[in-house]
C-alpha cells in the first residue's frame, strides 16, 4: 500500500536533447508585477554591442520563491563542498569581460 502511494506522488519529467543541451547565460533581467516573475537569461559576448534574450521563464511569486529557497540550499550545499563562491567587486555590466581590448 505504502508504495502504492509513492507511485502515486511521482512525477514523471521528460527532457528532450534539445533542451538538455542548455543555454549559457551570463546575464540575467528579473522583473515582476503582482502576479509574475519575468526571468530574461543573456548572453553578452564580448565586442558585441547587443545581446539577446536567449530565454525567458515566467514564474508566478510562489513558484519564484520556491525558486530562490532551492538555490540558496544548492548554493550552501555546494559551497559546504567546495568553498565559497567569490563575488566580483565589480558590480557592473561586463562589457569587456575582463580582457584586453581591441586595437587596430
Amino acid at each position: 500500500m505504502t508504495e502504492e502511494l509513492d507511485n502515486q506522488n511521482q512525477i514523471n519529467i521528460e527532457l528532450s536533447e534539445e533542451v538538455a543541451e542548455g543555454v549559457y547565460s551570463n546575464l540575467a533581467i528579473i522583473t515582476h508585477s503582482n502576479s509574475e516573475f519575468i526571468l530574461d537569461f543573456i548572453r553578452m559576448m564580448p565586442g558585441v554591442p547587443k545581446a539577446k534574450v536567449k530565454s525567458r521563464i515566467v514564474l508566478t511569486p510562489q513558484h519564484a520563491k520556491r525558486l530562490l529557497m532551492a538555490l540558496k540550499d544548492n548554493i550552501s550545499k555546494f559551497e559546504s563542498v567546495h568553498g565559497n563562491i567569490k563575488e566580483s567587486d565589480n558590480q557592473s555590466l561586463p562589457l569587456n569581460f575582463g580582457g584586453p581590448t581591441a586595437q587596430a
